[in-house]
């Protein structure tokens, strides 16, 4: 049975490591009303029943073209 081990060690240029742990300035959006920004409807329980009910009868006509039922 063969293994390969990958060392957990990683071996990087210290410029590399700086770069990656360097802090990042950002800044905050003030001017934005966030009480007024358009929520997004969800796809709650409700609508994915709904959906279900529409595909039945669909599919049931679906199947009895096809079989010529």
């Amino acid at each position: 049975m063969k293994s390969n081990v990958m060392s957990s060690m990683i071996h990087m240029e210290e410029n590399e490591l700086q770069k990656l742990v360097a802090e990042v300035k950002e800044t905050i959006a003030t001017d934005v009303d966030v009480m007024n920004v358009k929520k997004e409807s969800s796809f709650d329980a409700a609508k994915l029943w709904n959906v279900q009910k529409q595909m039945k009868p669909a599919l049931r006509s679906k199947l009895t073209n096809r079989w010529g039922l």
